[in-house]
């Protein structure tokens, strides 16, 4: 009978928010100085409150009749709470679908937490959020066209395929070629999103308001702020045009040694506008495409090697990050310049494609992280600690912030052995890490909230590139973390010498970094001997 009340009262909630957005769009229209946009902002608004509130109407009932008079930590609550697990994930990805647009990006996210979500979700999500969004017709591509350019492809272009190769939350891909015969990418921006976006905006603050008005700790304010700032930059193509450029820059600047295996696609600026973007195209294996990358002859772990040490680099040495790099966004090709080995092995080549989303980090900022990095690596609870709560998670909330970092409870981020933070991506790994999110879920909570959002950025960045090493080795790799270790630890190193420019202090630094180099050789030569006792226990 509970439960039927709860049904009737959220029902009632939801038509009443309808119609309060409703009486309220009306008169937004009435006194808007764009009436037209005005009224499809209006009436998308309620439309997508209405599927919200069905939606978590119906996960809420799900979870409340179905776990009804379940014993806690039975066998038969387990399993039944893993249904509606499956049940409620696919539910959310309908919605997202429906409603598209930002609600793709949040499920896309969503995907990635690991450390916050069951792990249903996070299955469900991956398998459709990066490879299965929404497509816009070719109609709708030639009116984007129309409004950019004047003309539409057929006429921008010699040739123009009007099925499109890729489809994301805000644009989707097309191959053409150019009039003098060059093969390009045409990134062209879905046509509703201008409208939509906005409306997505509304409703998302509204949700999270909300929920936190009845739950004050589910707190997700940040989120409507990370939205307000990031959306209109990745809605403008041409910032993600300057972001690309500027990446490749920082490498070839900053880290001349990776500035051939790391690339961006180029840019065509005379057909590109802030809605259309025209690239180079670049064909490659997507990176969690571990078939195809050993059949273009490049092992897999240098392929895991190459993108921790190139993200290292943009996080502790450049500042400057690309904070989206899921599997779609990385593509794998052989390094051009480079010829087949002995055993026919090739050099990995590492394409960053979608550069909409990227944040700066300050001095300051980057130098506690790669701080607390070195730390993490070394097993240094005293700079772990430092650097944790100048970065903002408080002393009591450090040692949660290192375990979301690493994936790995405090004892093993402390404890001193070579490969202490290595996740093998067993089952038993898995049911860990959920263990830990389920019982800290509101300490979790807490330290999201508390957390710069430049932080919480890299945070989804870490999500993301933990998800492609997982693709690549199946779980993580010492030597991946080796490369972090060293990366972080000359960013430090840069760091104090800027710092401080006496000679005495460069004396002192230097000798500290003598001893890390050494360190880390240790740790290479433990490395190496783990991996040789492994593979005479394979021969035997």
């Amino acid at each position: 009978m509970s439960t039927r009340s709860l049904w009737r009262a959220r029902a009632r909630l939801a038509a009443a928010t309808t119609a309060i957005c409703a009486g309220a769009g009306a008169a937004a229209v009435a006194s808007s100085e764009d009436p037209a946009t005005t009224l499809k902002l209006c009436t998308a608004v309620p439309v997508r409150l209405y599927r919200d509130a069905l939606t978590a109407a119906s996960i809420v009932f799900d979870y409340q009749y179905s776990l009804w008079g379940l014993p806690e930590g039975s066998g038969e609550r387990l399993k039944v709470k893993h249904e509606v697990h499956l049940r409620s994930a696919r539910k959310l990805q309908e919605l997202c679908f429906k409603n598209g647009g930002i609600y793709i990006k949040l499920g896309q996210h969503l995907g990635q937490l690991e450390y916050l979500v069951p792990q249903e979700y996070v299955q469900v999500m991956r398998e459709s959020m990066l490879n299965k969004c929404p497509v816009s017709s070719y109609d709708q591509v030639c009116e984007v066209f129309k409004k950019e350019l004047g003309e539409t492809p057929d006429k921008v272009f010699k040739e123009f395929d009007p099925a499109p190769i890729a489809s994301a939350s805000l644009a989707q891909v097309h191959v053409a070629h150019t009039n003098d015969g060059q093969k390009v990418a045409v990134k062209v921006q879905h046509a509703h999103m201008t409208d939509t976006a906005a409306a997505d905006q509304a409703t998302v603050e509204f949700i999270v308001n909300t929920l936190h008005w009845f739950f004050p700790s589910f707190d997700y304010r940040w989120l409507i702020d990370e939205i307000r700032e990031s959306l209109p930059k990745e809605l403008d193509f041409f910032v993600e045009a300057k972001n690309s450029q500027k990446c490749m820059d920082n490498f070839r600047k900053l880290s001349p040694h990776l500035a051939d295996y790391v690339y961006a696609p180029s840019v065509y600026w005379n057909l590109s506008t802030s809605k259309l973007l025209t690239m180079e195209f670049i064909d490659g294996a997507q990176v969690n495409d571990v078939k195809t990358i050993q059949r273009l002859g490049i092992r897999p772990n240098e392929v895991a090697k190459l993108v921790s040490q190139a993200f290292a680099e943009m996080m502790f040495k450049h500042g400057f990050v690309h904070c989206d790099p899921h599997a779609a966004n990385l593509l794998v090709r052989p390094l051009p310049s480079s010829k087949r080995s002995i055993l026919g092995m090739r050099k990995p080549q590492l394409i960053l494609l979608d550069h909409g989303l990227y944040k700066e980090l300050d001095f300051t900022t980057r130098f506690n992280y790669a701080a607390l990095w070195k730390g993490l690596i070394f097993a240094d609870a005293n700079a772990i600690k430092e650097n944790s709560v100048k970065l903002g998670a408080g002393e009591d909330l450090y040692a949660l912030f290192a375990g979301i970092l690493t994936m790995r409870p405090w004892n093993r981020v402390v404890d001193p052995a070579v490969d202490h933070l290595v996740i093998q991506g067993t089952d038993s790994d898995c049911s860990e890490l959920q263990m830990y999110a389920s019982q800290y879920f509101p300490q979790i909570t807490e330290l999201l909230r508390r957390l710069p959002r430049v932080i919480l950025l890299m945070l989804k960045t870490n999500d993301c590139l933990r998800s492609v090493n997982n693709a690549l080795l199946q779980g993580s790799s010492l030597e991946t973390f080796l490369i972090i270790g060293k990366v972080s630890s000359e960013a430090v190193v840069e760091a104090k010498m800027l710092q401080n420019k006496s000679l005495l202090c460069w004396l002192n630094i230097w000798a500290g970094e003598m001893v890390l180099e050494a360190r880390l050789f240790i740790m290479r030569m433990l490395l190496w001997l783990l991996q040789l006792r492994k593979a005479l226990r394979w021969r035997k």
